[in-house]
């Protein structure tokens, strides 16, 4: 099989999935963005996804993120889906259609000067580690809370929602629990917001190749999926 019809089946196979989970759920499919992860994907590849009229394009890593939007002609969508360091912030704010990891005040902070500095309104979602785990970056729960007035303040920056991971796990059903906070979460700061509050939170960036119809199920606006796109072309992420 070629990569091309490989790469198509995969595709297809996810939009399936994506589509039947939003049936369990009684919602739209069109209401759930693929966000295709290329962290470790070819470029022969996602171009080949490209291909497919696949625009929004999520990379982990700001550096993969620069050059890939290098290499790539067509318009694309580019989502940055890792940690963000601030000595980063002012190559990657003018390539991006969103952030998904903004995970401190520090990097709010920066996103903001810089933003104001290129005249730029960039959109965000704040990255939440309901987990715990020492690894994963993010506010913790009580810390946004705390912290939301804060966030409030800021200008340019346009905080669009959430984005979560829950821990690696073989059952996906093991994510729920985190999913149905984030959305618990949202809700709860939505309505700590002030009315006219830039922050609307419609955005929910959760659930990657293992749990993502769960995600759909809890409510996910945005899912982020790699190995199951490059499926058979020898990928081992977890995205």
């Amino acid at each position: 099989m070629t990569i091309e019809r490989q790469i198509e089946e995969n595709y297809r196979s996810v939009k399936g999935r994506i589509e039947a989970a939003c049936r369990r759920a009684g919602r739209d499919p069109a209401s759930v963005m693929l966000v295709a992860v290329t962290k470790y994907a070819e470029l022969e590849w996602v171009r080949a996804l490209v291909d497919l009229g696949i625009v929004e394009l999520g990379e982990s890593r700001p550096q993969q993120l620069i050059a890939r939007s290098q290499e790539l002609s067509a318009p694309m969508h580019w989502h940055l889906i890792g940690h963000l360091q601030r000595n980063k912030v002012r190559a990657v704010l003018p390539l991006t259609e969103l952030i998904h990891s903004a995970d401190s005040l520090r990097l709010l902070e920066a996103i903001e000067r810089i933003a104001a500095e290129l005249d730029l309104q960039p959109r965000v979602l704040i990255e939440v580690n309901l987990t715990g785990e020492e690894a994963k970056h993010g506010f913790r729960e009580d810390e946004l809370e705390s912290a939301w007035s804060d966030v409030l303040r800021f200008e340019r920056v346009r905080v669009e929602g959430l984005m979560t991971m829950a821990a690696y796990s073989d059952d996906p059903e093991e994510a729920r629990p985190v999913f149905a906070r984030l959305r618990a979460l949202r809700d709860k700061l939505e309505r700590a917001s002030p009315a006219g509050s830039r922050a609307a939170l419609l955005t929910l960036s959760m659930g990657m190749t293992g749990d993502f119809e769960v995600a759909i199920e809890e409510g996910a606006t945005i899912v982020r999926i790699g190995s199951a796109l490059w499926e058979g072309l020898a990928v081992t992420d977890h995205e």
